[in-house]
């Protein structure tokens, strides 16, 4: 071996080549794992019977002893009777009577006595069986809080090494599930149990169909068309890219891929267009309006659809455990109006309050005819893609009517077809990166949410937390709840942790406060994805559009936060009337 190439291995060996855990997150991350697994069973007590998992726990009954049979009498054919004279009864004495009561008497007695002693012992056999059953229910118990505690030590080690980037977000995950089976928390089995959930292989398989919208180019002749038929002026121009990413929203589940990978080359290309370029003077002249619009329209369109973002199965599958049950057309019924609404108003108030230098825009529709003139007559694979993408929308609206079919069923017909038709090849299935690293995270989250509630510490939350807020009436409660949970994001540089960590916990004390299941699971589903809007981090396309350099970080959070009140008034207001007509309430 050469000594480039022995110099060449160490250096790929040494701190410039690493490729594994970043140290600082990663060791930040073990030690709160350690210090939760070990410390919170000896620190939090398992809590009383009538608050663990909702209600007390009740030994089975154990069914009465079921009294022998009586044997039956076998009929017997009657003897010829022979006729015998009568023998005249002799009349008893007054003692013969006397002893025949006394015997009589005595008989009963015994009968009473052995009756009494059989129940007695029936009695104490089934109260020994009840005990046995209340201990061995109290001992499961204790064991099962035992483990969600261990379990929970778990899960917010994986969500703190999300957060912190230790390793990217799927390396986490498969850490977290081999912690899980190694530690003894989950079997093998229930460990792995997330990857054959079909709410997983829904975003999945959208993620593979979502791929035939790029390589054909149907997206891009999608935003470009817009822009023709909007594009006069700035305001127009915004509301193509809000069009644009609505009609993607339904079978593009990454808003980073929407935002960043077919909206965001778009609008950035118009805005150098116009001689409007990032970190300058110039960048007001229309950049920053268009780059602020395109992301808060982007939170806007992944609340109006079940698969337009990657945590809006997850949080479907959490109500889901909780016996809550959100459909793809209901939730996509539900968001119509408030979500038109959000796209319509949201960019002419950042018009309103960022005013773009530049409001006229001829040029635009040039550009963008321009644009269509070279993409040519749509293709033969565009009209497969587009005929493919009508009939999932069909399949999932008309689910109900169709025998109840399953959204995953669908996707993989959809994605059967797209195959067959050329549209999509088997290297670009292998290929999309990002469905298969979202296979791996989304299988971890949504095993470990889902056994959290299982083991009773979700339910335990729910009702402790019930309390705190039991005297209010439901719609008081249930407001300062999702604005908790919606202002919490803050903390948060995604909305899968974000809904992975808190959405069931706070579903769970909505409903135990009086909140309508289905309305608190949607309308907390709805803010999992509007409060994405408020910073530069907050979900995939934010550091995508917020890496073009035209809005800074003072302004970016300051729009973010009053667009954050517009979407609230929105949804909660005029959402509230159109929800209280579908009689969510």
């Amino acid at each position: 071996m050469s000594q480039a190439s022995v110099s060449g291995t160490a250096a790929a060996a040494g701190p410039s080549g690493w490729q594994g855990a970043r140290p600082g997150p990663a060791l930040a991350t073990l030690a709160l794992g350690l210090v939760l697994y070990f410390g919170l069973p000896r620190l939090v007590p398992v809590p009383d019977a009538k608050l663990f998992a909702g209600q007390p726990v009740v030994a089975k009954p154990v069914p009465p002893a079921k009294p022998a049979p009586k044997p039956e009498a076998k009929p017997t054919a009657p003897a010829a009777a022979t006729p015998v004279a009568p023998a005249p009864a002799k009349p008893l004495t007054r003692a013969q009577l006397e002893a025949k009561v006394e015997a009589e008497t005595k008989t009963k007695a015994k009968l009473e006595l052995d009756a009494k002693a059989k129940a007695e012992s029936e009695a104490k056999v089934k109260a020994e069986a009840e005990a046995k059953a209340r201990v061995e229910a109290e001992t499961k118990r204790k064991a099962d809080w035992v483990k969600g505690l261990h379990l929970f030590a778990i899960f917010v080690s994986t969500i703190v090494g999300i957060i912190l980037k230790a390793l990217p977000m799927g390396a986490v995950a498969m850490v977290g599930i081999a912690v899980t089976a190694l530690s003894g928390t989950l079997s093998i089995a229930d460990s792995m149990s997330g990857f054959s959930d079909v709410v997983i292989w829904l975003i999945v398989l959208a993620f593979f169909i979502s791929r035939g919208f790029i390589k054909t180019g149907l997206g891009a002749r999608i935003a470009y068309t817009f822009m023709a038929l909007l594009g006069k002026r700035t305001l127009g121009l915004s509301y193509g890219l809000a069009a644009t990413d609505l009609v993607l929203a339904p079978a593009i589940p990454s808003n980073t891929a929407r935002g960043g990978g077919i909206v965001m080359p778009i609008m950035a290309s118009l805005a150098r267009a116009y001689g409007s370029l990032p970190g300058e003077a110039s960048a007001r002249k229309m950049g920053s309006f268009l780059t602020l619009t395109a992301y808060q329209v982007n939170c806007v369109t992944s609340a109006m659809f079940l698969t337009a973002m990657a945590a809006n199965p997850l949080a479907q599958k959490l109500a889901g455990d909780l016996k809550v049950t959100i459909t793809w057309g209901g939730w996509a019924l539900a968001a119509l109006v408030p979500g038109l609404v959000a796209l319509l108003v949201v960019p002419f108030i950042i018009y309103r309050l960022h005013r773009p230098e530049i409001t006229e825009t001829p040029e635009a529709v040039v550009m963008a005819k321009a644009h269509l003139r070279d993409l040519g007559p749509i293709k033969r694979q565009e009209w497969a893609m587009l005929g493919v993408f009508v009939l999932l929308l069909v399949l999932w609206i008309f689910a109900k009517q169709l025998g109840e079919l399953n959204p995953t069923t669908s996707a993989l017909a959809g994605l059967g077809v797209l195959l067959l038709t050329g549209v999509l090849n088997w290297e670009d299935i292998k290929n999309e990166t990002g469905a298969w690293d979202t296979l791996v995270w989304f299988a971890a989250l949504v095993m470990m949410a889902s056994f959290l509630n299982k083991l009773g510490m979700v339910p335990w939350f729910s009702k402790s937390m019930g309390g705190m807020v039991s005297g209010y009436g439901w719609i008081a409660a249930f407001l300062v709840l999702a604005l908790v949970y919606f202002y919490s994001h803050y903390f948060f540089a995604s909305n899968t942790a974000h809904v992975a960590s808190m959405y069931a916990a706070f579903l769970g004390v909505s409903i135990a406060a009086g909140a309508p299941p289905v309305l608190a699971a949607l309308v907390l589903a709805f803010f999992s994805n509007l409060f994405a809007g408020m910073t530069h981090y907050g979900t995939g396309p934010a550091p995508v559009l917020f890496g073009t350099g035209y809005v800074e970080v003072g302004t970016w959070w300051r729009m973010g936060l009053l667009i954050s009140f517009v979407n609230i008034v929105i949804w909660v207001g005029l959402g509230g009337l159109w929800w209280k007509v579908l009689g969510l309430w």
